[in-house]
């Protein structure tokens, strides 16, 4: 299925990732049926688009529309689209170096995500 046809909003995660499950979790508690989650590794081929490597990176919120987010982006976009915490969303476009703020911290966690994955077992 090409992106463009696309009925809701899917976040893509690293499915072999305890720790992006984890988190997975809390946030489709969040954004409940707005939003819908899958691996990138049982969805990627449906987005050609996107890339393997963009996706072990960072999560990738993909909106109907065919618009593509990624990183704390993609997170504060997808609360957004579900009608919560809208205002990181808001905070994250428009005051001057959360975004960039928001991005570090997520790449640094992502780049950690090894070690604090220790914490988040099943």
């Amino acid at each position: 299925m090409p992106e463009e046809f696309v009925l809701y909003p899917i976040m893509l995660f690293d499915g072999d990732c305890d720790f992006c499950r984890h988190w997975i979790e809390k946030w489709r508690r969040v954004t409940r049926e707005k939003v819908h989650y899958f691996s990138y590794q049982e969805a990627l081929v449906k987005f050609p688009s996107l890339t393997d490597k963009e996706c072990r990176e960072s999560v990738r919120l993909v909106l109907p529309d065919g618009s593509h987010f990624s990183g704390a982006h993609a997170v504060f976009k997808a609360f957004a689209v579900a009608g919560r915490y809208v205002w990181l969303l808001r905070c994250y476009e428009k005051v001057p170096f959360i975004g960039r703020i928001s991005e570090c911290f997520y790449i640094w966690v992502a780049s950690h995500r090894s070690f604090l994955s220790r914490f988040y077992r099943s």
